[in-house]
């Protein structure tokens, strides 16, 4: 905004300037209206209530934190950030409805949330008719890229099939490798086996057997004796916690094949606690991935002095970035109206001078133009459908309890 603004003083000097020395004509310059009332207001929806209540209190805490920190910075465009709180409920409910409903007639400019996929597949088409652009911490579904959302949802959190970069990165760090993946034949899988496939070629490794495998299925031999053929150096598995049968059946068959320990990776939808669903050791050694950072001591210290019961903090970071992000969307659009700040988003997110808070990205805007704002959770470059690439992920190794504990991050995409 303020380059076309400069570049629009520019040419009407130039247009003035004539070789008779005859004196320049003035032209009123013509400024973009602002639509927003000059607070940002943001709105969330969390869950608080229902089975996904576990997860709120950390994103809340969030969102908190960067809004706290906006205001120390003096607001956005010399306005203090306001904040309204409502519950997103679970799928089950219509609460989601009734709460937007709310955060509509109490003027929201932007919402950071829903936390699921399935909630904001809900909301999205009340987010267009309302013109309130949503910045999810947590959806990963893939079909949320191409959602109909006329350039309004927008997430911090990568899409599932992203992580077949950053699985094709760690495989390949010690070198060249032949993998296998065996995955469920479904909207997750189409979209891990394409990012898997060209990550591994570009790592230099190779992929020696992509198997789909219908959900229906319950004779798995057919798909080992082909895994036993191909011999990788590393088999991933694609499948999600909605098939936790199926995704029990097929690690234990690939276990006995011989493929268990560190030669095994488990997928975002699929890493979890197997400690109640299968016998002690059998995931000893087992890779798995999860997308999201995890937050520094630093950060759960701020996050604690919102809320000082909190225990968990995943996609504490998300939630902070999508406020910050907000926040600077609408500093550089001069207006904090929700059409302003959904077209700025991706502006702040790339091509910039790099900034990496609030504070210091507005003062990169008093003598630059271009900011490209890299937070808590990743890089953060908006692509064109809102999704965020690279990003970060967590790589996590089982015990001989079949729990998992982080080892260490990866950026890619």
């Amino acid at each position: 905004m303020r380059a076309i603004i400069a570049a629009a003083c520019l040419t009407l000097l130039l247009a003035g300037c004539s070789a008779d020395g005859a004196e320049p004509t003035t032209a009123p310059t013509a400024t973009a209206p602002v639509l927003g009332d000059g607070v940002l207001t943001v709105g969330t929806l969390f869950p608080s209530t229902g089975a996904s209540a576990f997860i709120g209190p950390a994103q809340s805490a969030g969102v908190a934190v960067a809004i706290a920190e906006i205001n120390e910075a003096g607001g956005v465009n010399g306005k203090p950030v306001q904040l309204v709180v409502r519950d997103s409920g679970e799928a089950a409910t219509t609460l989601l409805e009734t709460s937007f409903s709310e955060l509509v007639d109490k003027d929201v400019d932007v919402v950071i949330g829903p936390s699921s996929s399935v909630l904001a597949q809900r909301v999205v088409p009340l987010a267009v008719a309302a013109g309130i652009p949503l910045i999810s911490p947590a959806a990963t579904f893939p079909q949320l890229t191409a959602l109909g959302d006329h350039g309004l949802f927008f997430r911090t959190i990568p899409a599932y099939g992203e992580q077949g970069f950053a699985l094709g990165k760690a495989l390949s760090e010690g070198g060249p490798v032949t993998v296998a993946l065996l995955y469920i034949d479904d909207e997750f899988g189409a979209a891990l086996a394409p990012t898997l496939t060209d990550s591994v070629a570009a790592e230099g490794s190779e992929l020696v057997l992509s198997e789909a495998i219908p959900p229906t299925t319950t004779d798995l031999a057919p798909v080992i004796a082909k895994l036993v053929a191909a011999a990788p150096d590393a088999v991933v598995l694609g499948s999600t916690y909605a098939s936790v049968d199926a995704t029990k059946a097929l690690v234990s068959a690939v276990v006995a094949a011989g493929f268990g320990g560190t030669k095994l990776w488990l997928t975002t939808q699929n890493t979890g606690d197997y400690s109640q669903a299968l016998p002690g050791g059998t995931l000893t050694g087992v890779n798995g991935i999860i997308e999201g950072a995890v937050p520094d001591d630093a950060f759960i210290a701020r996050l604690k002095g919102v809320d000082g019961s909190l225990a968990a903090f995943r996609y504490a970071t998300e939630a902070y970035d999508a406020t910050v992000l907000a926040a600077l969307a609408a500093e550089v659009a001069g207006d904090d109206a929700g059409s302003a700040v959904a077209a700025s988003l991706g502006p702040v997110s790339t091509r910039g001078i790099k900034c990496t808070s609030f504070a210091e990205c507005l003062g990169v805007l008093k003598t630059q133009d271009d900011i490209d704002y890299d937070g808590l959770s990743g890089p953060l470059n908006f692509t064109p459908e809102g999704d965020v690439s690279p990003a970060y992920y967590g790589i996590y190794s089982y015990d001989g309890e079949n729990r998992f504990a982080f080892r260490r991050g990866i950026v890619a995409g």
